[in-house]
């Protein structure tokens, strides 16, 4: 089978949805190739925020919102209160089907279990499974494939700086939105509690290499049990948050989200950065004028977390003075929690 298209999209994340959708509904003829059947299932707390995104997902789609964040340090335990939610939490799959549909409505062609076989500047070959094959010949290529993205290694990008996140799901209820910053445990990351309607996210999270997968997954299980929650270590899922930008055009090519490195080192907030650099590579693609200027902000919040993470691996005792520090101020209300959030 043979297609021409206008964009070819490949990965129906966010920011691969959000892309492909405002391209089509500005005319454009666009093609996703999703290589899962699945859409929006991905190792992910499912945390969004007020400056991000909880004001702009529909009411039905939000599980649990909390105007209250509770953070632990080896020292402290500090409530923040504000008259808003300050994160609240999603289901990834059900995000995923949304904005899946605003894709279809727009009049994106949508292929499910189609993985891109191989490359060349104008076409690609996907394949469509039970030996089905297409090739799909394009003017633009949008990477939106994740950490791992294989349209980031075709333009010839490695990526160092990856951190990773280990998250597990468990059937019961908390009330409260926890994040743990115990540098005895999790070093310059975190663990956290995110409460949804059924269900509670378990997990970690770490930017950089300084503590292995498996040692990870162990202080978790670890930290976990003395939270009171008995965690099944199968049930463990483990993903790989990548915030190696490098940049979003090469040529007629193009990353958006964890493929162009978007991610915060921090936290590995990925949702806001895919939706923020889909849309923007968007606008880019219908206007070769345009200058992009909501990408501005988060660049810089980018290089501010990365920078952050890079000062808190150079040494144990300055990585635990700067956890400290920073829930210190935010107990004196010196610094606000969206030094944390990759919006503005």
């Amino acid at each position: 089978m043979q297609e021409k298209t206008e964009i070819l999209v490949v990965g129906a994340g966010p920011g691969g949805l959000a892309c492909a959708t405002h391209l089509a509904r500005n005319g454009a003829r666009v093609v996703l190739a999703e290589r899962r059947t699945t859409l929006g299932d991905k190792v992910c707390a499912g945390g969004i925020t007020w400056g991000g995104l909880i004001r702009l997902v529909p009411a039905d789609l939000i599980e649990r919102a909390f105007p209250e964040q509770h953070i632990f340090t080896r020292r402290q335990h500090v409530t923040l209160r504000e008259k808003n939610p300050i994160v609240a939490t999603v289901n990834r799959q059900r995000l995923g089907q949304w904005m899946a549909d605003e894709a279809r409505s727009a009049g994106v062609t949508l292929l499910t279990n189609a993985r891109v076989h191989s490359l060349s500047d104008e076409r690609a070959l996907i394949e469509m499974g039970q030996g089905r094959h297409t090739v799909v010949h394009f003017e633009h290529l949008v990477g939106a494939d994740g950490s791992n993205s294989l349209i980031r290694r075709f333009v010839g990008l490695q990526s160092t700086l990856m951190g990773t996140g280990l998250n597990c799901m468990l059937p019961r209820q908390a009330e409260r939105m926890e994040w743990h910053l115990e540098t005895n445990r999790f070093k310059y990351g975190y663990g956290w509690i995110f409460p949804h309607a059924q269900t509670t996210s378990i997990g970690a999270y770490i930017g950089g290499s300084a503590l292995p997968a498996v040692l990870l997954k162990q202080r978790l299980l670890s930290w976990a049990d003395n939270q009171g929650f008995s965690i099944d270590p199968g049930a463990i899922r483990a993903g790989r948050v990548n915030f190696d930008y490098q940049g979003m055009r090469f040529g007629r090519i193009w990353l958006v989200g964890d493929a162009a490195g978007l991610a915060s080192a921090v936290t590995g907030e990925g949702i806001y950065p895919a939706l923020v650099s889909g849309r923007a590579v968007a606008n880019m693609i219908l206007d070769s004028g345009y200058a992009a200027t909501e990408m501005t902000g988060l660049l810089h919040k980018h290089r501010r977390h990365r920078r952050l993470v890079q000062i808190a691996g150079t040494h144990a005792r300055l990585c635990s003075l700067l956890m400290e520090a920073l829930v210190l101020l935010f107990r004196w209300k010196l610094l606000d929690f969206r030094v944390l959030e990759m919006a503005e």
